[in-house]
């Protein structure tokens, strides 16, 4: 877990704060907290006759979530709203890196043992592959914008935490 440092001493402050500081997410935008993660792997393919299989793949994932973190010290009842707003922030952030994990086995599941024909020398299947994985991707991708969009409408966790703080601090 990394954070990012915010300042204030009231909740709409160190909302503003977060609105300032946070991770960009495009021009103009930032969000809360970000969750991204290095997936790299260590693959091994085999040929079998004239056909190439992918064996074994064994995943490297780091997952690494970015939250706001207060640089200043909190006046008592501030710094309860502040640990209610980040204990969920942290569950919402927890969500997409589950959505990432369930992603990696997805990806396990699709390509061990996957097997290519005509393809002695291994080329073939990184094609197929790509494909397979562009789907999964754009799958966990789309999964996490749901997931957001419903968290931050109204009446949505990360809404409702996001009133708690400002209104509540």
């Amino acid at each position: 877990m990394q954070t990012y440092s915010v300042f204030g001493k009231s909740g709409p402050e160190l909302y503003q704060s977060i609105g300032a500081r946070g991770p960009k997410l495009s021009i103009g935008m930032r969000a809360i907290a970000q969750t991204s993660f290095a997936l790299t792997w260590t693959r091994k393919y085999e040929t079998r006759g004239d056909a190439c299989v992918l064996a074994t793949a064994k995943p490297k994932l780091i997952i690494t979530h970015l939250l706001p973190k207060p640089g200043n010290v909190l006046p008592a009842p501030i710094a309860a709203h502040w640990e209610s707003f980040i204990v969920g922030v942290r569950a919402h952030e927890r969500v997409h890196g589950d959505f990432i994990i369930e992603m990696v086995r997805k990806i396990e599941a699709a390509t061990v043992g996957l097997t290519v024909a005509g393809d002695p020398n291994c080329r073939k299947i990184r094609e197929e592959m790509t494909k397979r994985l562009g789907a999964l991707s754009q799958e966990q991708r789309q999964r996490s914008r749901d997931f957001d969009r419903d968290e931050l409408n109204a009446g949505g966790n990360v809404h409702t935490l996001i009133l708690q703080l400002v209104n509540g601090g």
